[in-house]
C-alpha cells in the first residue's frame, strides 16, 4: 500500500510539473485550435517570362528569395512558412534554399497555381493562408502581422491591403481561410482564376466578407516588387543604402529616401 501511494504521488508530482512546464504550449496550442493553423505559403518559380530566374537573383550576396523566406519567418502570430514551386526540374533549387532556411517545400502544377496552393495547405493542414509572392524582396513582416491580427479579430473570410493598393507595390499580402481557398479551388472555371490565386474572389465579391488594409497615405505609386532588370537594381540599391541590416521594412526605408 505504501508503495502504491508513493507512486501516485510521484505521478502526480511529474504530472503537475509537467503541466507547469508546458503551460505556454498548452497555452499556444489551444490558441492554434481556436483560431486554427496559419501558413504563409510563398508562392515562387523560376520560369518568369519577363525575367527568367529572377528569384535566384543576388542580392546583398544572397538569392532574391532567401530575403523573402528570411524575412517572412520575422512574423509573430503565424504558426508555419511554406514554399510553394512547381515540378520543374529547374525548380528544385528552390527547394533547396527553402530547406536552407529552414522551411518546408512543396512543388505542385506549373500553371494551377490555385491547384498548387489548394494542395500545399492541404497537405500541411492549414486552417488559413497568408498569401505571398518569391518576387516581394522587401516584403514587409509587421504589415503581415497586421493583415494577420485583423483576419484572427474580425469574422472576414478575405482580408489584403491590394483591394485597393494604398502600400507599395511589392508589399502584397493576402490572408484567407481553408474554407474559402477549397470554394475557389472547387468553383473557379476561369483559366486566369486558375492562374491567379485570389482573382475569384475579386470576381464574387458578393459571397465574401472582406477587409482591405490601408496605409495612412497612398503610396501605391512606389514600384519595390520585381518583375524586370530594371526593378531588381532598383531593390540593390535599396539594400546598399539600408545595410548592413537586412529586416528594414517601409518605414525605415522612406526614412532614408
Amino acid at each position: 500500500m505504501k508503495n502504491i501511494i508513493n507512486l501516485e504521488n510521484r505521478n502526480l508530482y511529474t504530472y503537475l510539473f509537467n503541466v507547469a512546464v508546458t503551460k505556454g504550449e498548452l497555452y499556444k496550442e489551444s490558441k492554434i485550435k481556436k483560431n486554427g493553423k496559419i501558413a504563409v505559403i510563398i508562392q515562387a518559380r523560376t520560369g518568369s517570362s519577363r525575367f527568367p530566374n529572377k528569384v535566384l537573383s543576388k542580392i546583398e550576396k544572397k538569392p532574391l528569395i532567401w530575403h523573402v523566406i528570411n524575412r517572412v519567418k520575422k512574423t509573430s502570430g503565424i504558426d508555419q512558412v511554406v514554399l510553394a514551386t512547381t515540378t520543374r526540374n529547374e525548380d528544385k533549387e528552390i527547394l533547396k534554399i527553402a530547406k536552407q532556411c529552414g522551411i518546408s517545400g512543396f512543388a505542385g502544377n506549373s500553371f494551377d497555381v490555385l491547384a498548387r496552393y489548394y494542395k500545399c495547405a492541404k497537405k500541411n493542414n492549414v486552417n488559413s493562408i497568408v498569401r505571398v509572392t518569391g518576387d516581394c524582396p522587401i516584403i514587409d513582416y509587421s504589415i503581415i502581422e497586421k493583415a494577420v491580427k485583423i483576419f484572427k479579430k474580425g469574422k472576414y473570410d478575405y482580408v489584403s491591403n491590394i483591394s485597393p493598393p494604398t502600400f507599395p507595390d511589392g508589399l502584397d499580402v493576402e490572408v484567407f481561410s481553408f474554407k474559402v481557398l477549397k470554394h475557389m479551388y472547387e468553383n473557379a472555371k476561369l483559366k486566369s482564376e486558375r492562374e491567379h490565386v485570389t482573382l475569384y474572389i475579386k470576381n464574387n465579391k458578393q459571397k465574401f466578407r472582406t477587409f482591405n488594409l490601408r496605409n495612412k497615405k497612398n503610396l501605391s505609386h512606389y514600384r519595390w516588387t520585381v518583375d524586370e532588370q530594371v526593378d531588381l537594381k532598383l531593390i540593390k540599391e535599396i539594400y546598399k543604402k539600408m545595410g548592413p541590416a537586412l529586416d528594414f521594412g517601409m518605414s525605415d526605408i522612406l526614412k532614408k529616401f
